[in-house]
Order: structure tokens, then sequence, then C-alpha cells
């Protein structure tokens, strides 16, 4: 069995507030719980939206942070992100692409491939023929493979969510369903829980370790944003004999990290 801690959107910065919120309390409560009760995990995956503005300030800071992991950590980047900065401050697997943070992990029981859509200069995804490439590479060996991405490929009837999806998603899609491997797609970005299956593959979306986006109803936009007083959490995922299991796990009460 590979067992995997989940985790997605800290927004991390080393000053400062998002809102009324503490990105580094969330950050560093959620990872003191994961150490308290799932040291036995493989590794841990944190799926995009690093951190803020303050590019080496915050990845800098980031790193010592996520470096208190008892357990191994995967980092990928997310719209937020930048390349450079990423690279700078935190490490990655041998046989990471050398333009993309795409990279395979293999545990001998399934292949674990962890994707960049981050596309410079735009919230919405990109994946571009050199990703699309290699993925396909990846999935030719036919094992049992989980993907984890930061932008979801689909619509999720999250009406403003969906705006800022991967534009390639439709060439994403063909590439898993052709080859029929890919048991599981687990996404960050949208700050707010959902599963379902998109051409009869699972996917999961996961709440943010910062802020939540509140539910599609009421309609808001992202002039009307406002986060949702709504615990963090993060998920515990349990992989067996080609079986999936996803625990949502609530490592805090709403108002930890909440300075007025």
């Amino acid at each position: 069995m590979t067992k995997i801690i989940w985790m997605t959107d800290p927004h991390f910065q080393n000053e400062g507030l998002i809102g009324d919120l503490n990105p580094r309390t969330r950050l560093k409560v959620a990872i003191d719980h994961m150490n308290t009760h799932h040291a036995d995990a493989d590794f841990m995956v944190l799926t995009g939206d690093l951190v803020g503005d303050d590019i080496d300030g915050d990845y800098a800071l980031l790193a010592t942070y996520l470096g208190q992991s008892t357990i191994p950590v995967y980092p990928l980047v997310g719209n937020n992100d930048d390349r450079t900065g990423f690279r700078a401050h935190l490490s990655l697997p041998d046989g990471t692409m050398d333009d993309f943070i795409q990279y395979s992990i293999d545990t001998g029981e399934a292949k674990f491939l962890c994707l960049d859509t981050h596309m410079i200069g735009s919230h919405t995804g990109q994946f571009c023929a050199a990703r699309q490439a290699w993925l396909t590479d990846k999935l030719s060996s036919n094992e049992p493979t989980y993907i984890f991405m930061h932008h979801p490929p689909m619509d999720l009837n999250l009406p403003p969510q969906d705006t800022i999806k991967l534009q390639d998603g439709d060439a994403f899609l063909d590439i898993i369903r052709e080859h029929g491997n890919v048991q599981h797609l687990f996404i960050g970005h949208v700050h707010r829980p959902t599963c379902g299956t998109i051409n009869g593959i699972p996917f999961a979306t996961l709440g943010a370790l910062s802020f939540q986006a509140p539910a599609p109803r009421p309609a808001w936009d992202w002039d009307s944003f406002v986060p949702a007083h709504e615990a963090p959490h993060y998920g515990v995922l349990y992989v067996k004999n080609g079986n999936t299991t996803l625990q949502h796990t609530q490592f805090c009460a709403y108002d930890v990290g909440i300075e007025s």
C-alpha cells in the first residue's frame, strides 16, 4: 500500500496577511498535524500556488517550513508560482523535465505523475506539446498511473473557477483516455472539494491550506469574491492493489491563522 498526504494552495507569504489570514500559521499547523498523525505516509504532494508576490523571499522561507516535514515533499507549480524561484529554493527529484517542473514518482506499486500546468502571466493553465509528449511517453509503460496537477482540465460547474481552467484540457484528456491506465486525477487550484468522473476516469479537487472559495450558490464572480468561512483541510490518500481511498482531513478550526 502507498499512503500519500495531499495538500494544495498554501499561498505562502514570508510576511503579511491574505485579507485577515496568516498563511504561515496555516502551513505550520498543517505540517505539525501531518507529522503527528501521519508520519507513516510515504510522501506528501503539494499541488501548486505555493507562494505570493515576493518570489525569492516567499520560496526561501517556504523551503524552511517544508523542511519541518518528516516525510518527503513533492511540490508542483500553479498559476501563482515562478519556475526560476521554485528551482532556486525547492528540491526536485532526478528526471524532472529541464524546461518544466514535471516529474514521475515510482513506488513499485504504481506511478505518480506530477504535472506542470503553469502558464506565464495567466491564471489559466497550459499543457503544451512538450509537456504532452512527456506525458505520452510516461503513460506508454501501461503501469497503473495517478496524476497530480494544479489546473482542472474540465469544467467543474464552478462558474468562476471554470474560467481559469487548463486551456489545453481537451488534448490532455485525449491522451489519458487513449492510454487507459490513468486511475485517478488529483487537482488543486479551485480551493473547494469536488469529485466525479471525466471520460470514466475519477477525479478529485481539494480545499486549500489557505482560504476557501465559496460554494457556487449564491452566485459570485471574481469582483465579488469573499473567502468562505470554512476550515481548511488536506487529503489522506491510500492506494492499494488498484483501489483508491481519499479521506478529507480537517487539521484545524477555521479561526486558526485568522488575525483581526
